[in-house]
């Protein structure tokens, strides 16, 4: 039961969320850190939530937010961003790599270390694609209060300590968007409105992971990889939407969890350790083999959040379709995967019974 000290119905608990998470973005603006209106309003709202405050968002404004972020990002990609693809396959494998390495230490850890069951510690331990991962773990016996702790404290994790370092890393990454174009026709805002939001409906029923926001990130990205459309979101619409993100990010948590916080933060400290060390492996072998830059892999191989990933990759510069479709592949190999993992779980635990 979601903590309501305030007695806050659903549009009351709207607006404070948003001015909580505006006003941190604020604070973190002026007191210089990266990717302020992310991580700021991610802080705060996180702090709020803990405290017992009711975080709350209306579907509609996600939705708005998402289908945004999308159409901006996308306009990240240029015609030079098609000459890359052909070294990215190379990366793919190695971001299976990258999860099966994540995957299997986090789960020795969890099994052996901490003693966790066979259930519970798989559905912790896969990165990323936290709605797919969470709804796959409710038709097992796994417990759902660790599984939730440890997922999002390896969110805020990435989101806290990787946007401010790569902040740093990415002051020479060959930027996507050199020059941006806000001279809008209405014929550029019609073709972009119309194809985006195709994109996002398209994304939204193929039930991927940020499936809207990839939808019109996508539209967007061709639209203007073809040229066909030159001209940007506003940034100061694009922060907007960050705030908004921030809400849904640090919502994830709340007082009900402050106990299981504190018990399940060592291993959620562990799973970040290895998901880090695991997912830089592979990373740095891109990096080797490939002409790519650090700040760019860095945020593909990320085992979090495809939206706050890519939005961080805009915010940056580097080019967000590489990340956004690291990101989806990942996705669609957990999903292959856990059926097959579930069964052979289950088959662990007959077994394991029987004897």
């Amino acid at each position: 039961m979601t903590s309501n000290f305030l007695h806050l119905n659903n549009t009351q608990a709207a607006i404070l969320s948003l001015l909580i998470s505006a006003a941190g973005a604020l604070i973190a603006k002026l007191i210089g850190l990266p990717i302020p209106f992310l991580l700021g309003s991610t802080i705060a709202v996180t702090a709020a939530s803990l405290s017992g405050i009711r975080m709350h968002l209306p579907d509609w404004l996600r939705v708005f937010v998402f289908f945004t972020l999308g159409i901006q990002a996308g306009s990240g990609v240029s015609p030079d961003t098609i000459n890359q693809m052909v070294s990215w396959p190379v990366s793919f494998m190695m971001l299976f790599v990258a999860l099966v390495l994540v995957t299997g230490a986090t789960y020795l850890m969890l099994r052996k270390g901490f003693g966790w069951d066979g259930p519970t510690a798989l559905f912790s331990s896969l990165p990323g694609a936290l709605s797919f991962v969470l709804v796959a773990a409710m038709g097992t016996k796994a417990n759902m209060v660790k599984i939730t702790v440890i997922q999002c404290v390896r969110l805020l994790l990435l989101i806290g300590f990787l946007a401010p370092l790569l902040a740093i890393i990415a002051k020479n990454a060959p930027h996507v968007v050199v020059e941006l174009n806000y001279d809008w026709t209405v014929q550029e805002a019609l073709v972009l409105l119309i194809c985006g939001l195709a994109g996002a409906v398209l994304g939204h029923f193929s039930r991927v992971p940020g499936g809207m926001m990839l939808g019109a990130l996508v539209a967007s990205a061709l639209l203007h990889a073809t040229s066909i459309v030159t001209a940007v979101v506003p940034r100061s619409i694009a922060d907007i939407g960050l705030i908004v993100l921030g809400v849904l990010i640090g919502s994830r948590v709340g007082a009900e969890h402050r106990s299981q916080l504190l018990r399940y933060l060592p291993a959620a400290l562990c799973a970040f350790l290895i998901g880090t060390v695991a997912s830089f492996f592979a990373a740095f072998m891109v990096w080797y083999w490939l002409d790519i830059h650090p700040a760019q892999i860095a945020l593909a191989f990320a085992p979090g959040a495809l939206e706050a990933l890519t939005v961080i990759a805009f915010s940056l510069g580097v080019d967000p379709s590489y990340v956004a479709s690291h990101h989806v592949v990942r996705f669609l190999m957990i999903a292959f995967a856990v059926p097959f993992l579930a069964r052979w779980l289950r088959a662990d635990t007959e077994t394991g019974a029987s004897e």
